[in-house]
């Protein structure tokens, strides 16, 4: 049930659906869930395939969750942005792309942008919730506020700007060509 958009580029996931699932499943979410999205789609998909993609750095590492309840164990959540990745690799392969055509890409260095791109913005809320607690005079929260707002607006442009050079340096492009970072 892959879907061709206009140019015949393989479309997998509508970006709206990635991010319906990304707010769904925001805390993280289970393998068997991200093997069942792309199972629905026809996109074939198995566990074993999804832990060989975590373990050749396509994908992020889960982390463990306890379970609600006496002696429910734990279960692994994968940063849900991993649905966002097996839809680009899925996409690269059905374009011809090798698992180590992929490995070689930007796909790689995306996970590591990723990661910092959520601890930076972890730690600027946390400095947010620093300015509730703390007792300024309204000026100076009001400045704080201003630089803080300033440096989240940053932040994002300095991932931003890092994952087009990251694209521009690991695609597989001619010398003769510069295309405009």
């Amino acid at each position: 049930m892959e879907l061709a958009d206009r140019d015949g580029a393989v479309e997998i996931l509508q970006p709206q659906e990635i991010e319906r699932i990304e707010r769904e499943y925001a805390h993280g979410v289970p393998a068997g869930v991200v093997v069942d999205i792309f199972r629905r789609l026809g996109v074939r998909l198995s566990e074993a395939t999804f832990r060989k993609y975590v373990q050749a750095g396509l994908l992020p590492r889960s982390r463990r969750v306890g379970r609600k309840g006496k002696h429910r164990g734990s279960q692994g959540l994968y940063p849900v942005e991993a649905v966002r990745r097996i839809n680009v690799i899925k996409k690269m392969m059905a374009e011809g792309h090798t698992l180590e055509d992929i490995k070689t890409s930007f796909v790689v260095f995306k996970s590591q942008i990723d990661a910092a791109e959520r601890d930076l913005l972890q730690v600027l809320e946390a400095f947010d919730g620093l300015l509730d607690e703390r007792a300024f005079g309204d000026k100076y929260r009001k400045d704080l506020r201003t630089r803080l707002h300033a440096l989240k607006v940053r932040s994002r442009e300095l991932v931003q700007d890092v994952a087009r050079l990251g694209s521009a340096v690991t695609a597989k492009r001619s010398e003769a060509v510069h295309p405009e970072l």
